[in-house]
């Protein structure tokens, strides 16, 4: 071809780059991925292949990860652990080196996550590797400032950490860097298919003076992860597929250890009408097309506004066909080789099933690619509109108008990301806040920075990655938990009432006093055998009426903090006049004298969170980009409470108080041994403008209310502070639906407002560029 030739049909000429020292780099070290523990490599051993997807050829064995194997690496990270948690400046240093050795070091890391991966070189040179050392710098400075700008946070101890074949290495460091900045030590696993760019990262992590057992990386399979899930770890933190994440959680269960979960998504991406349209297009080429449609938040879900939809399908037709697809080390190529034939075998599987739309795709080469793929004419409930698809195929159906875009767009069971394109800032930023996602781009897509959280809601999993959210997640409160103990209500032979009024409470349900729906109460004693009255007992029906009663109750998530405020404010007015009658019935329930003291606390505790209500803010990031990346804290929505039983009062306030400050709607389970101080405490509710169906309030048996809890789907998180033994059912069932928690585990502490605050928001990161 000569230059005329080129100048006339302005195709690209290859650029390939060199994979000769990335290969000869695997040959000095074996050929063999290992283990990395203690500072040293394991016994390499071929138990499985490596391949090039691009090519098919194989690129090293990989040693299998054994259940010995996963142990000792857990036991060198415990006992590296308390040395490493001492000196915040120091693990600085040593992660501050980690970048910098990275980045001498960013060509072979490129080149081998390109070959074992399958991307196209490009992305791994300009953003995969850039972002992953971006990561290390940025959380040096976390442990630079940890015990200045966090002094009542301590480390949770050893991380067990499982990460994804789409971004080996980016994905890495975004759990490596919080975990050691914090003080922790980590044990990570790597993808299988995808476990070479780590072992690089081992060499470096030795070159940087990482003391030996502060990283220890162990290969394997699936079942070398489920042996790290079981190992005496105190976090686990795994990013992959909802269906794993949801067995991980079913594991976990009751074990105590802090679990984060970055899981699946069908990210919508929604063009309104007055778009830049060849703006949106190149955008979606991204938001889809980027990593092959291997991403968790791909932009997978088109919804086009009706009027331009047939204009916008052309361009994007248009603009298919000049995509490039081929060798990803070429860095001409637009898209390279699905990660793995398995994967390849599943997106040609889900699309074939598909009857729905029409179906437009360019060409691919043989072999380990699948083509760049568009269904319009979808319905919002088709099958490929609803799950998560992992490959280059985007889907797409049209809307009129704005509420009926964000209908469509929260019309999944996920909640990782959404992109909303409009020249309107008003339009754009009326709609981000009603999107049910973690994170939203304006007029962009795939934004992701250190600085700024990302992480997800409903199946999309839960906690935060990157920002100084995402240290809550690698930290907790200092102090001792102590074991709770059960109260034990009173009993009698007696049975002679104390007051001869009948005092059978009722369920607070919807701002009413409701029968429960099975008919049965309990006797409640004094310490002298006397009867105080009947406590009702709600089941899984009074359960479901006041959870929709919650929802029903949504415009108290909209409200201003100011209202909330103003709210709260009164109901501690109103407390505080019924200060000595509360008081009262405390000491006949338990048989003590703290009543006015219990009292007096929850009165303060409300004010406190009045105070709360309009001054938990978000924050604006400092991201390096021409715009804005602003953390807004949300309610989580409707939260489920099962009452700390050994305070009457005080246990049902604590948790309702912070909760509703944030915006939360509330059902929450008084103590069970001494039930009458919440159902008094409903009277105060109904007289302090408190919403209908903002605050529920039920009494019965704690143990056979958690399961219905957790596996409610219209329950978005399930608090438990209780002394029966329902952690470990809590967590289990909330797999269902992948809801929050946060149990006790048989402890209880007293926890500072900044994890109250955490517990009750969701921070959602809506990224604004400006300019031209």
């Amino acid at each position: 071809m000569t230059v005329k030739d080129i100048f006339e049909s302005m195709d690209y000429g290859p650029a390939p780059e060199s994979a000769t020292e990335a290969l000869e780099w695997l040959a000095e070290r074996g050929g063999i991925a290992g283990h990395y523990i203690n500072g040293q490599w394991g016994p390499l051993r071929d138990d499985f292949a490596s391949t090039n997807p691009a090519t098919g050829e194989k690129l090293a064995g990989v040693t299998k990860g054994t259940a010995d194997e996963v142990a000792n690496a857990v036991a060198a990270a415990r006992k590296a652990q308390p040395k490493w948690a001492k000196d915040g400046a120091a693990r600085a240093r040593v992660l501050y080196a980690i970048a910098r050795l990275m980045q001498k070091n960013s060509r072979l890391l490129a080149v081998m996550e390109t070959l074992d991966n399958g991307k196209p070189i490009r992305e791994s040179r300009d953003i995969d590797v850039p972002l992953a050392i971006r990561h290390f710098y940025h959380h040096a400075g976390f442990a630079q400032l940890m015990d200045e700008e966090m002094p009542n946070a301590e480390a949770l101890g050893v991380c067990g950490q499982i990460i994804p074949w789409n971004f080996p290495l980016l994905m890495l460091a975004w759990k490596i860097a919080p975990a050691l900045a914090m003080g922790n030590t980590v044990v990570l696993k790597p993808a299988e298919y995808t476990s070479l760019s780590a072992m690089v990262f081992c060499e470096i992590c030795t070159a940087a003076g990482v003391p030996p057992g502060v990283i220890n990386i162990v290969t394997g399979d699936g079942e070398t992860g489920a042996a790290l899930v079981d190992a005496d770890v105190d976090k686990i933190a795994f990013t992959g597929s909802t269906a794993v994440g949801r067995i991980i959680r079913e594991q976990t269960a009751g074990s105590g250890k802090a679990l984060s979960l970055e899981l699946g998504g069908k990210s919508p991406y929604i063009v309104f009408d007055d778009a830049d349209i060849d703006s949106a297009v190149e955008g979606l080429v991204d938001a889809i097309w980027f990593n092959q449609g291997q991403v968790c938040c791909a932009g997978s879900r088109l919804l086009i506004q009706e009027g331009i939809a047939d204009r916008f399908y052309a361009k994007l037709r248009a603009r298919m066909d000049g995509l490039r697809i081929g060798d990803p080390m070429d860095k001409c190529m637009d898209m390279g080789a699905i990660a793995d034939v398995v994967q390849l075998e599943q997106i040609k599987a889900i699309v074939a099933e598909n009857t729905s739309g029409e179906m437009y795709q360019c060409a691919a080469p043989e072999g380990c690619f699948y083509p760049p793929t568009l269904i319009t004419g979808m319905s919002p409930a088709d099958t490929l509109m609803q799950e998560e698809i992992f490959g280059p195929v985007l889907v797409a159906c049209t809307f009129r108008t704005p509420s009926e875009a964000v209908e469509i767009a929260n019309n999944t069971r996920y909640g990782l990301a959404a992109s909303v394109w409009t020249e309107n800032v008003n339009l754009a930023l009326d709609i981000a806040p009603k999107l049910v996602s973690g994170i939203v781009w304006v007029n962009a897509t795939n934004l992701m920075d250190a600085a700024a959280g990302f992480g997800g809601v409903r199946e999309s999993g839960f906690g935060r990655e990157g920002g100084w959210e995402g240290l809550q997640g690698y930290t907790k409160p200092k102090g001792k938990a102590t074991k709770v103990t059960a109260p034990t209500a009173f009993t009698t032979t007696d049975g002679t009432p104390a007051d001869p009024l009948d005092r059978t409470a009722k369920l607070y349900i919807g701002g009413k006093q409701a029968r429960p729906d099975g008919g049965y109460s309990e006797p409640v004693f004094n310490k002298s055998g006397k009867l105080l009255g009947h406590a009702s007992l709600a089941n899984r029906k009074d359960l479901r009426n006041a959870i929709e009663a919650n929802t029903a109750a949504k415009g108290w998530s909209k409200s201003t903090g100011h209202l909330r405020a103003q709210i709260l404010y009164y109901i501690g007015e109103n407390l505080s006049a019924r200060a000595s009658e509360f008081a009262t019935r405390i000491n006949q329930l338990t048989g003590g004298k703290s009543g006015a003291k219990e009292v007096d606390d929850a009165i303060q505790h409300l004010f406190t969170w009045a105070a709360w209500a309009d001054k938990h803010d978000g924050a604006a990031k400092g991201v390096p980009i021409r715009g804005v990346a602003l953390a807004m804290n949300e309610p989580v929505g409707n939260i489920a409470v099962l009452t700390d039983d050994t305070r009457p009062l005080m246990g049902l306030i604590e948790p309702l108080a912070p909760a509703l400050a944030m915006g939360n709607r509330v059902t929450a389970v008084a103590s069970q041994a001494f039930p009458h101080a919440a159902t008094d405490f409903y009277q105060v509710l109904e007289t302090s403008d408190v919403p209908a169906g903002v605050a529920n309030i039920l009494t019965g048996n704690h143990a056979e209310l958690a399961p219905h809890m957790a596996a409610h789907a219209n329950i978005d998180a399930v608090w438990s502070f209780s002394t029966a033994d329902v952690s470990k059912v809590i967590e289990a069932k909330s797999a269902g639906n992948l809801k929050r928690t946060w149990v006790n585990n048989g402890t209880a502490r007293a926890w500072p407002s900044s994890t109250w605050r955490a517990q009750s928001t969701e921070v959602k990161t809506i990224w604004i560029p400006y300019g031209e």
